[in-house]
């Protein structure tokens, strides 16, 4: 599965969000702030000028260990030589956790003890545990090194989407050096069965009503001889999350012109909460209309996002919403399992009144870095992640990283030709310890597949590796993406849990997956939406919401 958003493993540590900020040994929020940098402006300027420290410094941070080959080491190995070289960096008391467990404890133990924490901490995208950091006083403010330092790859985005600072902002301040990642990658799309499409002689479902028309044909026509019993058109899941990856209903809420299960702009600019809005219940009511038809398995209740998608992959279902990536990830088994499937990716439709929405989450950020206040070199990250970005992101042509990081690791020499086909390299391994994991121009991946998609010739090294490990069908989709950029719903709360949620919002997204999940199995009726938001609102939701908005407030106004 290509989702990308798997930058480096200790930065998927989700248990992360219990780790208390307390005992800091006594330093003060404020002592972060000013910061104790001990890096002269003309010893880093200098630096910054050459490319490199010379004499080289020394820093701490941490680095999960992978498969060493060609005789590396943790200690010495192509990765830490690179940096010395070209940098004038070497590592010293770096953590090196074995994994994911490892690194928590670790950080729980450092942050509870007050013990000395590396001078550049990953931290994943996690708004409890950033707070939890900034809260500790072990980290400095970042606004003036990143004015400073960043280079334009880092600003442009930064200054395009203003609200990747949203999680790491407190007292107007900014603590984290953003990681980028690839946006628009997991953008709601629905693939159809473009078989079934062709022998039913369907076109393009353009609206909610032309979907419940090829919904209907597939379930009572079925091309490929099914019974209507043995086919339910929809693959969804309603377990845990219907604003999830796969198998989501966002496109669905957002055809009634809202997005559930996450914070949106309402007109005044205000945030409120999807599921309460009046549009939750048209599209309630849709629901139950669908699986009362059958157009929906009556397991889906019990489907996770996984699981949603075996329908669809068994040849019992005609559509999955998905991501552009669904040709890597799960259609290789429903093309085992009916070889003579054919699918195309879909634009979401348009609701009765014209509305057309899906979530978007990603402002192109997977990660973050924290700097410690008691950091020699606190600039030298950007250094670091600056040359990542110009050099490695998008390499140039004929240029030492054409081919990828190191030959006789991530590529080599073929049959006379250079690949980086890890079937062709036994020693493959393209999991470089990278202190900021692989470095991503936010843009160019979506780009790139569109230009493919267009039949442009691929010219540069990412141009024609993307030419080479991703599909035409990925292609495809990633053109219907970008087509409906407009139509993106952004999740604008990625604070921690204010006071009111702590308490009360576990509650809260228990009462509405149970009522939903009741009025979409017709167990209640579909005013009972009504009573469900009067509830919420009584039991916390308005206080929350209040809190919420103060809380944008404080991170958006400058």
């Amino acid at each position: 599965m290509i989702k990308f958003k798997k930058m480096w493993s200790m930065l998927t540590v989700t248990a992360l969000i219990t780790l208390t900020a307390c005992g800091s040994g006594g330093t003060s929020n404020e002592n972060a702030k000013s910061g104790n940098a001990t890096t002269s402006s003309s010893e880093a300027d200098a630096a910054f000028a050459k490319g490199k420290y010379d004499p080289p410094i020394e820093f701490s941070s941490v680095l999960m260990p992978k498969k060493y080959v060609q005789g590396d080491t943790k200690e010495n190995n192509v990765h830490d030589r690179w940096m010395l070289e070209t940098l004038g960096m070497k590592h010293k008391d770096t953590w090196y956790p074995a994994n994911d467990d490892q690194y928590r404890q670790k950080l729980q133990l450092a942050i509870a003890s007050g013990e000395k924490l590396p001078d550049f901490v990953a931290v994943p995208t996690n708004a409890v545990l950033t707070n939890q950091l900034i809260d500790s006083g072990q980290f400095i403010a970042i606004d003036e090194l990143f004015d400073k330092y960043a280079n334009k790859i880092l600003k442009d985005h930064a200054a395009a989407h203003p609200e990747l600072w949203y999680p790491f902002t407190k007292n107007g301040k900014k603590y984290n050096m953003p990681i980028l990642e690839y946006t628009d990658n997991d953008d709601t799309l629905l693939w159809l069965r473009e078989d079934w499409m062709e022998k039913l002689h369907l076109e393009a479902p353009k609206t909610i009503a032309d979907l419940e028309n090829i919904m209907d044909k597939f379930k009572n026509e079925n091309p490929d001889g099914l019974a209507p019993k043995d086919v339910f058109p929809l693959a969804i899941s309603l377990k845990n999350n219907t604003n999830t990856w796969m198998g989501s209903l966002d496109w669905l809420f957002g055809a009634y012109g809202t997005i559930q299960e996450q914070w949106n702009k309402d007109a005044d600019g205000n945030l409120e909460y999807g599921s309460i809005n009046p549009g939750a219940k048209q599209a309630l009511a849709k629901l139950s209309e669908w699986m009362d038809k059958g157009y929906i398995h009556t397991d889906s209740a019990l489907w996770d996002e996984g699981k949603s998608a075996e329908s669809w992959t068994k040849g019992a279902a005609g559509i999955l919403p998905g991501a552009n990536w669904v040709p890597d990830w799960p259609a290789p088994d429903l093309m085992k399992n009916v070889p003579s499937a054919k699918i195309k990716a879909y634009p979401v439709p348009a609701g009765p009144d014209g509305f057309i929405g899906t979530k978007w989450q990603n402002s192109g950020v997977n990660a973050s870095i924290m700097i410690n206040k008691d950091a020699k070199h606190p600039e030298a990250i950007f250094l670091y992640y600056n040359y990542l970005l110009d050099n490695l992101a998008n390499p140039a042509a004929g240029s030492e990283f054409e081919y990828g990081f190191a030959k006789g690791y991530d590529w080599d020499i073929i049959d006379g030709q250079p690949t980086s086909d890890k079937e062709k390299i036994k020693e493959f391994s393209n999991e470089f310890p990278f202190l900021t994991g692989p470095a991503r121009i936010p843009d160019l991946y979506m780009k790139t597949l569109v230009k493919l998609a267009d039949g442009v010739t691929p010219e540069t090294p990412y141009e024609k590796q993307m030419a080479e490990f991703r599909k035409p069908e990925n292609w495809a989709a990633a053109k219907v993406v970008m087509s409906q950029l407009d139509v993106r719903k952004q999740n604008y709360f990625t604070g921690a849990a204010t006071p009111t949620m702590v308490s009360k919002w576990n509650l809260l997204r228990q009462s509405e997956m149970e009522t939903f999940n009741k009025i979409i199995y017709g167990k209640l009726p579909v005013d009972a939406f009504d009573q469900f938001v009067t509830n919420w609102k009584a039991n916390g939701g308005d206080q929350i919401t209040k809190e919420v908005n103060e809380w944008f407030k404080s991170v958006s106004t400058k």
